[in-house]
């Protein structure tokens, strides 16, 4: 029988937290389909089932609507998150559930408002059942790639849908049950708010129990952070356990304890401009300092990026070169933690107040030039001890934006002319 659903192989074919993470999430997606029966009841109410007054017409136009709604939000949300979906598959994994379980709340709520209203609800609990088949949708396929082991992904996908069915058949059989005993307000909504309850709880244990060996923006900022202090490896199970299923975008985080910074990675070279030189109010032009400029480009010109610092602010930003590779991505968020690191650090031993950037501006430069002489020879014994550790080091998951990149001419990058360089819009 457990052939039928478990991939072949077993458990040798997956990976180790692939039987903890189905068990808790075949228990969510089963309190679910009891949960979805009474939502669904409450729409059929609401569309005027039992209403000698309601029409066939009128119910297909509300779904109709409902289809719209949903369609645009899937396109909009598709547009805007789609690159953060796989960096952050268990953010989105738990929050497609609570997208979700608002929807089914909003569903139940629907027959309390005027008739009106109650299309803008359920036009409403539409689109974030839109917002939850894209995210599950996108976080599982990335959850799949990472519990198959020995390329057999379409396999664990099929599987996966047995288990599904299976579970959703036995929601629908007790779920069956108990709709039809449940008949006031108070019972239904009481026993919704349990399988809800029920629904995240499970939802957030499966989440939990999956060990991700690639490094996003808090896993790298948790075993690095450990790295450059005590020299400490935090293997992926280790990490899993540290880690938070909602975590700020951007912030550098140290040792999973105060917020030092925050990094923006794969900005445009404006952004980096707009903080050295002085911009217009009016017209947003910006006037260089070619000094401060030509120095910051003779410190990264044999990398593949260019960071700068904005102590007043606690924000780095990263300017990735064309053609950099995912190793390049890790090196730069390792040198942006570093100097967020030491200007904490700074700021907390000596009391001092934040350098302004246009009067402290080559003091930053110097902090650059240091902590990336101090990065470049530990980096790559920082790689090899991830690899050791468990760590996939060649998947780029630390940008979750569409970026830019930064393509230098054939002539002295140290040049900041128009003709020198020019920026490429990623895809």
């Amino acid at each position: 029988l457990l052939d039928v659903f478990l991939p072949a192989g077993y458990p040798q074919s997956v990976s180790s937290d692939y039987i903890e993470y189905q068990i808790y999430d075949s228990l969510q997606a089963f309190s679910s389909s009891i949960a979805g029966l009474l939502s669904a009841r409450a729409v059929l109410e609401g569309v005027g089932v039992g209403d000698a007054n309601a029409t066939p017409t009128a119910a297909l136009l509300l779904n109709v609507v409902q289809e719209s709604m949903g369609r645009i939000a899937t396109i909009v949300f598709a547009h805007r998150l789609g690159t953060a979906l796989e960096p952050e598959c268990k953010t989105y994994r738990f929050a497609a559930d609570i997208f979700n379980d608002t929807a089914m709340i909003l569903d139940c709520l629907s027959p309390a408002f005027p008739k009106y209203a109650r299309v803008v609800v359920l036009s409403f609990s539409s689109a974030l059942r839109a917002l939850c088949a894209v995210a599950a949708g996108s976080s599982k396929a990335t959850l799949s790639a990472h519990f198959a082991l020995r390329g057999n992904l379409g396999e664990l996908n099929a599987k996966d849908s047995s288990q599904e069915t299976v579970i959703s058949l036995l929601g629908m059989l007790v779920g069956s049950l108990v709709v039809s005993r449940i008949t006031t307000k108070t019972t239904t909504w009481l026993t919704l708010l349990i399988l809800l309850t029920t629904h995240l709880a499970m939802n957030y244990a499966a989440v939990r129990a999956v060990s991700m060996r690639s490094l996003n923006r808090q896993r790298a900022n948790l075993v690095l952070s450990y790295l450059i202090e005590d020299g400490e490896v935090l293997a992926p199970q280790e990490v899993a356990r540290k880690e938070r299923i909602f975590e700020r975008d951007g912030a550098l985080r140290w040792k999973n304890h105060a917020i030092i910074g925050n990094c923006k990675i794969g900005v445009s070279f404006h952004t980096i401009l707009r903080c050295l030189g002085d911009s217009h109010e009016r017209t947003g032009s910006i006037q260089v300092h070619q000094k401060e400029i030509a120095t910051l480009m003779e410190i990264f010109e044999r990398e593949e990026y260019v960071l700068w610092y904005d102590e007043m602010h606690s924000s780095a930003y990263i300017v990735l070169k064309n053609g950099c590779s995912a190793d390049t991505h890790l090196k730069a968020w390792t040198h942006a933690l570093h100097v967020a690191w030491r200007a904490s650090r700074h700021l907390s031993m000596d009391g001092k107040k934040p350098r302004d950037a246009s009067l402290g501006c080559f003091e930053i430069l110097s902090d650059l030039r240091t902590t990336l002489k101090e990065t470049s020879i530990e980096f790559a014994d920082y790689a090899r001890q991830l690899k050791e550790a468990g760590w996939d080091l060649d998947i780029a998951a630390l940008e979750t934006s569409s970026g830019c990149r930064l393509e230098l001419g054939k002539i002295d990058s140290r040049s900041i002319g128009p003709e020198a360089m020019h920026e490429l819009r990623k895809d």
